[in-house]
């Protein structure tokens, strides 16, 4: 039975388990960028992130209290520019389901947690960004009813 919650202080040593799992997926596609075995976050930026209400960290635990997934979002007001309308977005920065429970929902039940959370904070909608390369990802996102927005490109100087 997975719950969703706030992540706590608690679940810190578990937040860096999944954020490797993550860590290493994005160093596969993209070694130029990215550093395996290396943290994204210290324990101290860990601990002011579950504090935040501005970019709130959800987890789905189990039955055991187990942090099996995590969304890592923030709060963002738009426009970037006097052209655009206000509005507010749920931003999911970083999303994770333990890679032993993929398959069984966990995800699905996150992403709906998020979703109504954006709603209940008063946002337009919720947004994310997805490495290319990263096919199971982008479907997964698919699946759960996004589209894409806008597409970010670069040119990489050698």
């Amino acid at each position: 039975m997975i719950q969703i919650r706030r992540a706590s202080e608690k679940d810190i040593p578990r937040l860096h388990t999944l954020l490797g799992q993550v860590l290493q997926i994005h160093a596969d596609i993209r070694p130029d960028i990215f550093i395996p075995g290396t943290t994204k976050y210290t324990d101290e930026e860990l601990q002011a992130m579950v504090r935040d209400d501005a970019n709130p960290i959800y987890i789905a635990v189990d039955e055991l209290d187990v942090c099996e997934g995590y969304a890592f979002c923030q709060l963002r007001e738009q426009p970037f520019s006097n052209n655009m309308v206000p509005f507010r977005s749920l931003f999911i920065d970083d999303l994770c389901v333990d890679e032993k429970t993929r398959g069984q929902h966990v995800g699905e039940r996150l992403f709906d947690y998020v979703k109504e959370e954006a709603k209940r904070l008063g946002c337009y909608e919720v947004q994310l960004n997805v490495w290319e390369g990263n096919t199971a990802a982008a479907k997964f996102y698919e699946k759960m009813g996004m589209k894409t927005m806008e597409r970010r490109m670069e040119y990489i100087l050698t």
